[in-house]
């Protein structure tokens, strides 16, 4: 039978197990448990002067109306006593969410952020920028709330079910059980209603992504859509993905509020039974006007937890939507983790037959059979046409991707072995200077093949402007955390930037995303300052000096080959650049 509801309903299983959600959602709450727990202390003393607040209001009618005996005056601050404790309650639960609920919210953006940033590279993201930005603010908003608001309050919601029933059983147990009859019908029909609602919440946060990176391009490339007088593309292409959007909301609502009003149908039969039993009670002298009005509060009480655990419904189907979309952010694997293997200066980089190929392309080869040695304190000069491999290249010796075929090292001079060792703090190549001192006790080199965790050893110049927002000097940064202003000067001067200090700023000076406010050939040297303040044996510069004159190239050039203890490795369509080269590694189009 639901096989052919689910299927009638086109219902698609999910990516993910529910277990493995589940585990996924313990995990993050594990960082939680402070607000989580406030909020269900909270949630349950809301429930104790809820409950109080009736038995208060039914004791102050009796009294007023002389079935009970008592001071009618105590009886009415007694409710206002609990009146005040419960806006006081309320005043607690609002400060718990919104001082712990953000750090709460920042804490798992922290934290799956950095997981991408480790994860392995692949050259061609899976996941449109715009996309990754969504999943980061809203799907991380949704897990947190329901982790540290939603399931707190279903505790509460349950014990004012729960103590409201118990409350009603004593006074009349038929009227009890015939308003909670509707329950399992609910849960009868929660299987259906959860996958069907799952799948429509999926669609149309799919959608939203998709707009949001279609927004986020355009505002991204405005001058560039401008220059091509594509305004009205780009706003067409913007109502499509919108339009798809509505249409998928529409879908969502049209199912929830069908679901919404045969529900809410049956708890309005349930509450106008109610209320007749009791009215039939009253005329018949069983039951007084503030037994009444206790009942009606009760069946109250007991269909509003009923109506909050049938919202909970939507809230399950949401969060599950939501982690299956951050658990798809972390399916990437991480980087090599360890120790960084840090290696003495100078040193340099051999490839020994390289081959690699794209797994998502054509199959075809980028790198055949590549052999070369990028000496220590040498230049060299990485010639070839557009296609040709160079950036494969780079991101090899990055420790970005490893070869298919072959393999890619760094090597440096062993000298003085036995102090290298003892001045090694890396476990790891501690290890690794003594095998190669007790086996190979003539090798006068330290070679280890290169990998994330010899990535330490590079400073790498990428092409274009590669600026954040902010100051020069927070940039720069980047490159040394601790840098003093002394070495973020000596830096700058070194890649021809004083231009800095006479038209701008200094390294207060602003520039907007991607370097506006600076032409390219400012915000090249910038970078290229930033590289130098790294300061690490191996540099890389790719195309870095082709927004320069060749004046200031000359002059650069000069300064970053000053140093004899640096390997500089020059991606470079300029032929001008070899002049300053020790040697040339020209690449060809396979």
């Amino acid at each position: 039978m639901l096989g052919y509801v689910r299927n009638a309903l086109k219902i698609q299983k999910s990516k993910y197990q529910t277990r493995e959600i589940l585990r996924w959602l313990w995990h993050a709450w594990r960082g939680n448990r402070l607000q989580a727990c406030l909020n269900a202390v909270i949630g349950l003393l809301s429930v104790v002067v809820s409950l109080a607040q009736v038995s208060a209001v039914q004791h102050a009618i009796d009294v007023a109306s002389g079935v009970s005996k008592g001071n009618l005056y105590w009886a009415v601050a007694v409710m206002g006593i609990l009146i005040l404790l419960d806006f006081l309650l309320s005043i607690s639960s609002t400060w718990v969410q919104n001082l712990l609920g953000i750090k709460a919210q920042n804490r798992m953006q922290q934290r799956i952020l950095d997981r991408i940033l480790r994860s392995q590279w692949h050259g061609r993201e899976r996941y449109h920028s715009g996309d990754v930005l969504n999943r980061l603010e809203f799907d991380v908003a949704n897990v947190v709330d329901f982790l540290t608001q939603t399931i707190p309050n279903t505790l509460s919601i349950l014990a004012m079910f729960i103590g409201a029933f118990c409350y009603l059983f004593a006074m009349d147990p038929w009227l009890a059980l015939i308003t909670v009859a509707i329950i399992p019908v609910f849960v009868a029909v929660s299987k259906i209603y959860v996958s069907q609602m799952r799948k429509l919440t999926k669609d149309v946060r799919t959608e939203d992504s998709r707009v949001q990176s279609a927004l986020q391009e355009t505002i991204q490339h405005r001058m560039l859509i401008k220059t091509l007088e594509s305004e009205d593309m780009m706003i067409d292409r913007l109502e499509h993905s919108q339009s798809i959007l509505r249409h998928k909301v529409v879908r969502r609502t049209v199912f929830s509020v069908f679901s919404n009003t045969v529900l809410n149908m049956g708890f309005a039969v349930g509450y106008l039974v109610a209320f007749l039993w009791a009215a039939v009670r009253m005329a018949s002298h069983s039951l007084t006007f503030g037994g009444m009005t206790a009942f009606l509060q009760l069946v109250n009480r007991i269909q509003s937890p009923a109506r909050s655990l049938t919202k909970l419904v939507p809230a399950f189907v949401s969060v599950f939507t939501a982690a299956e979309r951050l658990m798809e952010l972390e399916e990437n694997p991480l980087d090599e983790q360890g120790e960084p293997v840090v290696m003495e200066p100078p040193c340099g980089i051999r490839l020994e037959h390289v081959s690699y190929a794209y797994d998502d392309g054509d199959g075809d080869e980028v790198l055949h059979d590549l052999s070369f040695d990028f000496k220590p304190g040498t230049c060299t000069a990485v010639l070839g046409e557009t296609g040709a491999g160079k950036t494969t290249l780079i991101r090899i010796i990055l420790g970005l991707i490893q070869p298919k075929g072959g393999q890619a090292v760094i090597y440096a001079s062993l000298k003085n072995k036995e102090e290298r060792i003892k001045k090694t703090g890396n476990r790891r190549q501690r290890r690794a200077l003594h095998n190669v001192a007790t086996q190979h006790p003539a090798s006068t080199t330290f070679v280890t093949p290169i990998s994330p965790l010899t990535r330490c050893n590079l400073s790498y110049v990428p092409q274009g402007n590669t600026l954040l927002s902010g100051s020069v000097r927070d940039n720069l940064r980047l490159g040394k955390l601790n840098a003093t202003d002394e070495e973020m000067t000596e830096a700058l001067h070194m890649s021809c930037a004083d231009f800095l200090f006479s038209e701008h700023d200094g390294l207060d000076t602003l520039c907007g995303e991607q370097g506006t406010g600076l032409s390219e050939g400012q915000a090249q040297r910038i970078a290229i300052a930033r590289a130098l303040l790294r300061n690490r044996p191996v540099l890389l510069l790719d195309e870095a000096t082709s927004a320069l004159d060749p004046e200031t190239e000359k002059q650069l050039l000069r300064n970053i080959l000053s140093n004899k203890k640096r390997t500089v490795i020059f991606i470079t369509h300029r032929l001008a650049v070899t002049d300053y080269c020790d040697q040339t590694l020209k690449i060809e189009k396979i």
